[in-house]
């Protein structure tokens, strides 16, 4: 007689105890494997499109930044540009009366009753001249050679100066910051 076989025992056609987990346990089937890898590879694209669009995002981003920048630097170009535009409007329409109060001073000196109207004149030019200084205008020397960026030769003579020296100043030249307003007028030499 045969023994019968004890239930704890594992057998070729029997699993160990413990149930359904035998060799291969925790592992999917390979056909879920392929699902897994087709959702993972569909992540891992997903993630670069977003990655690519985030970079596109950030260099959009970047420009307008940039933009933004030159714009402000162009405006507060452009607003110091009126700024000076303006002053030099202002003191171009100034220049003549200027002009006029040193001819009434030249008159005055050549009258001997002329010494209250000469002090009056006087006063009345430092006070303009000084009210321009604060503005900017500076008078362009004259002393030396002609040069053609800041004077205007009316008319040239033989002199026994060299040649290109200014013999006479016949109305002065201003500058208004790095810009000349009105260029000296001159009478220059021609030489011998």
């Amino acid at each position: 007689m045969t023994k019968p076989r004890r239930d704890s025992q594992a057998g070729p056609d029997r699993p160990l105890q413990g149930g359904a987990e035998g060799v291969g346990a925790g592992h999917a089937p390979p056909a879920d494997l392929e699902k897994l890898e087709e959702q993972v590879s569909s992540l891992e694209e997903r993630a670069a499109l977003l990655e690519k669009e985030r970079d596109e995002h950030l260099d959009d981003l970047k420009r307008v930044a940039a933009e933004f920048e030159n714009y402000r630097k162009r405006v507060a170009r452009d607003q110091a540009s009126l700024a000076a535009r303006a002053h030099e409007r202002l003191v171009k329409e100034l220049l003549p009366v200027l002009d006029n109060l040193e001819r009434a001073l030249e008159a005055a000196t050549e009258h001997e009753n002329g010494d209250r109207l000469e002090e009056g004149v006087r006063l009345v030019q430092r006070e303009l001249q000084q009210a321009l200084g604060k503005e900017g205008l500076v008078e362009i020397e004259t002393n030396g050679h002609f040069d053609p960026h800041v004077h205007e030769a009316l008319l040239s003579q033989p002199s026994d100066q060299d040649e290109g020296a200014i013999l006479e100043v016949l109305q002065k030249g201003y500058r208004l910051g790095d810009r000349v307003l009105r260029p000296a007028r001159v009478v220059i030499s021609q030489g011998e």
